[in-house]
């Protein structure tokens, strides 16, 4: 079977993450939602379907959505706990990282 496609969907302001059912049929498993801002990305939100807990999926959507922004130059705004995470734990490559103060 194929490895999981990130994708990145401008007209739902989200990257998509699609892998294989039980079927062997493609199927979206989770998506990471996006703001834009000139020359900045604010991740919000995180969500992986919980039929796919364990795969490592939601760490997949997020490096290949991260190192995506890396490419396009987005300055990367981590509002989404899951993508702070990440960010905190993984290197990414040329990241430029504009943390949210805290409250």
């Amino acid at each position: 079977m194929a490895s999981p496609r990130v994708v990145r969907n401008d007209d739902q302001n989200r990257y998509e993450i699609f892998t294989f059912d039980g079927s062997g049929r493609e199927t979206l498993a989770g998506f990471a939602e996006f703001m834009r801002r000139p020359g900045k990305i604010r991740f919000v939100h995180t969500e992986v379907d919980p039929a796919f807990k364990g795969q490592g999926l939601a760490n997949t959507l997020a490096a290949e959505a991260l190192a995506d922004a890396v490419d396009r130059g987005e300055t990367i705004v981590p509002l989404c706990p899951f993508i702070a995470k990440y960010l905190s734990t993984h290197d990414v490559a040329g990241a430029d990282i504009d943390w949210p103060a805290k409250r």
